[in-house]
């Protein structure tokens, strides 16, 4: 028995439209949207009354993606929470991306919250860590060639 390779990562947001445009300026592209709801999707997740709309954003070379989930039954009784980067619990998702200098400029003209400016590890990374949509985490690797 073993496991073979992380299938995706799920993020349950409030504005699915904010969240899919922030992953779609970070160079995701869409692969499908779909809705779900009913006593089926209730017994997976352990919830009643069910009733979704989801998006699934894919990585340029197909190997990795996101799913969006905007729940309107049942609703989270919580705010938004914004966590740091310390904060316990699944925290941040990391991305390797080309050319990290353009995506930072382009998401910082859009407001997204730059944790620090990019920092180089060694000789192998540049790094740099941003806030998305309703808290949303990541961090971005560009391996030095």
């Amino acid at each position: 028995m073993k496991v073979n390779r992380m299938d995706h990562v799920s993020i349950n947001v409030n504005d699915l439209l904010a969240a899919k445009e922030f992953f779609l300026d970070l160079g995701l592209e869409v692969e499908a949207e779909w809705e779900m709801e009913g006593e089926w999707v209730g017994q997976v997740i352990g919830l009643n009354d069910v009733k979704t709309t989801c998006v699934a954003l894919r990585t340029a070379d197909g190997q990795a993606w996101i799913e969006l989930v905007k729940f309107y039954t049942p609703s989270d009784e919580q705010d938004i929470q914004k966590p740091y980067a310390n904060t316990l619990g699944i925290r941040h998702i990391a991305f390797a991306v080309d050319d990290i200098e353009a995506i930072v400029a382009k998401l910082e003209k859009k407001g997204t919250e730059i944790f620090s400016e990019i920092q180089q590890y060694e000789e192998s990374y540049k790094l740099c860590y941003i806030r998305g949509p309703e808290g949303i985490i990541l961090e971005l690797a560009e391996q030095i060639k």
